[in-house]
């Protein structure tokens, strides 16, 4: 049996060839147009579970586990007290965060609260999971359901956590909290990646892992492990607040959630996409890249984030 070819003609094979390149490449085509749009991915949604949010005043509760600089404090410190500050200039965290109060509930406020140093490794220097939370409390247990308070846990670059680098570079969740019934409290930690994964956890300050080895950025604050903590660090701060009990904002299943920032990875400017973060800032004196002014003076690089009234990943810049 013969095999049919639909063009048996070799001179009008060769005529439709030189047809379909012109089609292809001209630049007044409507074809490549169209084929573009068949694949176009479709708006990412991240669905409400009806779950309690963090909303309102909230403290932010501190430990910091290891060795830390004061001058690595105080490039968190000045983050944090960037998120809620109406003092720096445009483009500024404060706006970054301000996405947050797009979710269900209306905008959040974060202040600090206790800060308790951990400099003597009081559970030695590889930590379990479950010991995460153990160490949290040690700022207090401030947290109820529908309560005022995360504890968050910063630990240092000396310091391995199980499942850090692996599959995470910073988390959040809840606990039981003691003294109610029910009650929970909220958590957060964060790595230093610096001496373990920096090409993971702090890019784009570092060349990555895998993928393009295109050229790292110059971190803004001089600090490649502490500059890539705060872009964790706002990763998770985001995830707290819009998904604090697994019930919340996510896309996906709810043990592995797509949340408001992580929807969003690997973008921190326009134009990004895998291996290019996107077009940002740079600093004139320094060459620093950044997209967000802080207090003091200070300068972040932060992740996109997902805007309910967008339904799109939205950089500040």
């Amino acid at each position: 049996m013969k095999t049919m070819n639909s063009i048996g003609n070799p001179s009008l094979s060769a005529l439709l060839a030189c047809l379909l390149l012109f089609i292809v490449f001209s630049p007044s085509s409507a074809i490549p147009r169209k084929l573009t749009s068949l694949v176009q991915q479709q708006p990412l949604v991240l669905n409400y579970h009806n779950g309690p949010l963090l909303k309102g005043n909230i403290t932010l509760n501190l430990v910091w586990y290891g060795k830390f600089t004061p001058a690595q404090r105080s490039v968190i410190l000045d983050f944090l007290c960037s998120l809620n500050s109406p003092n720096a200039p445009s483009p500024s965290v404060s706006s970054w965060w301000r996405t947050t109060g797009y979710y269900k509930g209306g905008p959040s406020t974060l202040t600090l609260g206790r800060q308790v140093l951990d400099e003597n490794y009081s559970l030695g220097k590889l930590l379990q999971s479950p010991q995460i939370p153990i160490i949290a409390a040690k700022a207090g247990r401030a947290l109820r359901s529908g309560g005022t308070a995360i504890n968050l846990l910063l630990t240092s670059a000396d310091v391995v956590v199980d499942g850090f680098c692996m599959n995470r570079c910073g988390t959040h969740a809840s606990s039981a909290a003691a003294g109610g019934k029910g009650s929970r409290f909220a958590y957060a930690w964060v790595g230093n990646s610096a001496s373990q994964c920096p090409g993971q956890c702090a890019w784009p300050f570092h060349q990555p892992i895998y993928g393009p080895q295109t050229p790292p950025l110059v971190a803004p604050n001089g600090d490649v492990g502490i500059d890539g903590m705060i872009i964790n660090l706002a990763t998770v701060l985001a995830g707290t607040i819009t998904n604090p009990f697994n019930d919340g904002y996510f896309q996906g299943p709810a043990g592995a959630p797509l949340e408001a920032v992580s929807a969003c990875t690997g973008i921190f400017g326009k134009g990004a996409y895998p291996g290019y973060p996107g077009s940002v800032l740079a600093d004139k004196t320094t060459g620093a890249s950044y997209n967000t002014n802080g207090i003091n003076g200070r300068k972040y690089l932060l992740p996109a984030m997902w805007n309910p009234r967008t339904s799109a990943c939205d950089p500040v810049v």
